[in-house]
């Protein structure tokens, strides 16, 4: 992959000299979806797919930004003093929204870079390929300019660049999961406090299926924001009756208590979702301490079955993937993965089953919805890297 990178890189800019190569993952969340803006609890892992960057300082004003996965865009290009969010400027509005944060945080970056960016994530997919480009676009900044600044406030810049400069309202969670990844482990973090734990991932005899749906989504004009201020007003309702931070603050019991004073249907089957999701998550990870897969299986059906009746954002794509998925013989467990409206599921399968899940589920797919959907038989993976 390295050698690749600077190839295309001195056919796009000339010469390879003193390019670094570096590495940020992709991620998938395991179960705790929507909870990440709801003060829950999340529980992703990093991926060993993901973006590669191969950069250098150009000593000049201006940035310049190539992706192989956008060839036909070609160099789009930045003044380092003009960071500003233009929609001609496509993806690479990603990685200038991390360097104009950088800079407005007192990053020392006093001068242009050279970008060849490469990703192996499918794009759209809800295995967070913004989240990638951004967590490595700010650790390949901090390499090349030498400055401090730790993972987590690197996820927290990321977080802060989507939501300020791109306009998506995301919760921590996709940045956080990529920054932080550790190799076999998922990490159990608290999005009210970003106090986190690594938990093993031992699946024995499973692995972990990704099944894209190939149903292109984009969260900025999609109905994510709407779920997020549905959240944000019931939760506003809920304190007047009872003093908490958070949805993610209370209990099933607590919420079934004062959940009336919410007053409308919709906006409690929000609120229902974030508070029964985050305990969800939390008696997940105690059953895959206890080594109980069938546990942490049966709570994953039911994460989606919450996201699709309570939260509405699954649709015929994913329904169809996951409810397929059910009926398979040696599948621990299945439900959408990332924010929903199209993007990917995520399956526990037993080795020997992986083959036939496949072939059933996508023969299914594909004749219900009229195209293919697209499998990853996936690793979990360390956070990002240098290829040295």
């Amino acid at each position: 992959m390295k050698e690749k990178l600077l190839q295309e890189f001195e056919r796009i800019y000339g010469g390879t000299e003193d390019v670094r190569v570096f590495f940020a993952p992709g991620r998938v969340n395991l179960i705790g979806e929507h909870t990440d803006y709801n003060g829950g609890h999340v529980f992703p892992c990093a991926l060993t797919i993901g973006t590669y960057a191969a950069a250098r300082k150009n000593g000049m004003n201006t940035c310049r930004f190539y992706s192989v996965n956008f060839e036909h865009l070609g160099i789009i290009a930045a003044d380092l003093e003009e960071l500003v969010y233009h929609k001609e400027n496509n993806w690479a509005n990603y990685p200038m929204g991390i360097l104009k944060h950088l800079k407005d945080a007192g990053m020392p970056i006093d001068e242009g870079m050279d970008f060849v960016f490469f990703g192996n994530i499918p794009n759209s997919s809800g295995l967070s390929s913004s989240a990638s480009i951004e967590v490595l676009t700010a650790f390949t900044a901090r390499e090349l300019f030498g400055f401090s600044m730790d993972f987590v406030e690197i996820a927290k810049l990321a977080q802060r660049a989507e939501n300020q400069f791109i306009g998506v309202n995301c919760g921590i969670m996709d940045q956080f999961a990529i920054a932080m990844g550790k190799k076999d482990n998922a990490i159990f973090l608290d999005t009210a406090d970003l106090s986190y734990e690594y938990a093993p991932i031992v699946l024995k005899d499973a692995k972990i299926v990704i099944a894209c749906s190939n149903k292109k989504r984009g969260l900025g004009d999609s109905k994510y924001n709407e779920r997020r201020s549905e959240c944000e007003e019931a939760l506003a309702l809920l304190q007047t009756k009872k003093e908490i931070s958070s949805l993610g603050a209370l209990t099933e019991a607590e919420f079934e208590e004062i959940k009336d004073v919410i007053g409308d249907e919709v906006k409690i089957r929000r609120a229902r979702h974030a508070v029964y999701e985050n305990q969800r998550t939390i008696k997940a990870v105690e059953a895959l301490k206890a080594n109980d897969i069938e546990t942490f299986g049966k709570l994953m059906n039911d994460s989606h079955v919450s996201l699709r009746d309570d939260y509405e954002v699954t649709g015929a794509e994913l329904d169809t993937l996951v409810e397929t998925a059910w009926e398979v013989p040696g599948v621990v467990g299945s439900r959408m993965t990332g924010a929903g409206f199209g993007g990917c599921t995520v399956s526990i399968v037993k080795e020997d089953c992986v083959d036939s899940f496949i072939q059933t589920v996508g023969e299914t797919y594909k004749n219900k919805i009229g195209y293919a959907a697209d499998f990853y038989v996936v690793d979990i993976g360390d956070g990002p890297a240098e290829l040295l």
